[in-house]
């Protein structure tokens, strides 16, 4: 990724370029640490292109932009994933005080060409219901039954589950309180909290109790795991359950909490005050798959 121009301004000072130093981690705070990693390593593609075709990648031309974008598409790529390597090269030209080329019409045009012809669906992970949980969750260990239940239980998503804390957890008579410091949505860390019940078949709670039990309450992450790790416990307990692992992901468990509770008639607002969507629509592809066959137009002839 592009340097931050802040640090190159020319301050003469070492109060000035401390100052100077502060300003640019604050600017790159501004993305979450998991979009960082992705637009940097859709930069260093982009560099890579540049130099096979010996052309700038900063200030990078309308053209080279275009072409490049244009080689994604011929390569196979999906319009999502060449979408945020333009975002990527965007952001790094802001980021060093440049026009950003993604912004001018014919890279737009492109892109706008690419989604058409390419197709913008979505690949969806088979979502990890309450039925499959209730089978993912035997033969698991201690701490990755805590992590598959109470990753549902909260539908939370992956890097949220992997940056709790034990002193995130909060004690209720009816379950816990699970704060989440910060989240894909929530970049700006202003935090909010989600209601896991106690429950009566599942049981999350009992499961993440006897894994503090185990770990002990000392401060500190409460799994101390990657989002890669989240990834692997969902697909070896498919496995494990006889389901096929290549159709689950981390975000299986978020989606397996929304299509359980809309199958189950729970009012989509309420869902909602769980997932911490911001728009309804969002979980309308949930609901029309978790209503899929209720009072189907064929029910009477088919």
């Amino acid at each position: 990724m592009a340097e931050n121009p802040l640090v190159k301004t020319g301050a003469t000072t070492l109060a000035t370029t401390e100052v100077l130093a502060r300003a640019a981690d604050y600017a790159s705070a501004a993305k979450s640490e998991a979009t960082k990693r992705a637009y940097r390593s859709d930069w260093q593609d982009f560099e890579r292109w540049c130099a096979q075709h010996g052309v700038a990648p900063l200030p990078a031309e309308i053209g080279t932009v275009a072409a490049y974008l244009a080689s994604l598409a011929d390569g196979g790529l999906k319009a999502s994933t060449i979408t945020r390597r333009g975002a990527a090269i965007g952001y790094a030209h802001r980021l060093a005080g440049m026009p950003p080329p993604t912004a001018s019409e014919p890279v737009k045009a492109v892109l706008r060409g690419i989604r058409r012809r390419v197709g913008v669906a979505v690949e969806r992970k088979a979502p990890a219901t309450a039925r499959a949980i209730s089978r993912m969750v035997k033969g698991a260990s201690v701490r990755d039954r805590a992590i598959l239940l109470l990753g549902f239980a909260a539908a939370l998503r992956r890097s949220e589950l992997v940056d709790l804390k034990v002193k995130d957890l909060e004690r209720t008579p009816d379950g816990l309180i699970v704060h989440i410091r910060r989240s894909k949505t929530d970049q700006e860390g202003e935090g909010h909290q989600v209601a896991v019940p106690l429950g009566t078949k599942l049981k999350p709670v009992e499961a993440v109790d006897a894994w503090l039990a185990k770990r002990g309450t000392d401060p500190g992450p409460l799994f101390d795991i990657s989002d890669a790790t989240v990834a692997r416990i969902v697909k070896r307990a498919a496995r494990r359950a006889k389901l096929d692992p290549k159709e689950m992901s981390g975000h299986s468990l978020r989606a397996g909490f929304v299509t359980s509770a809309l199958e189950s008639g729970a009012d989509i607002l309420k869902v909602m005050d769980v997932t911490r969507h911001r728009e309804v629509k969002t979980l309308k592809a949930y609901d029309r798959r978790a209503k899929a066959f209720k009072d189907h137009a064929g029910k009477n002839f088919l």
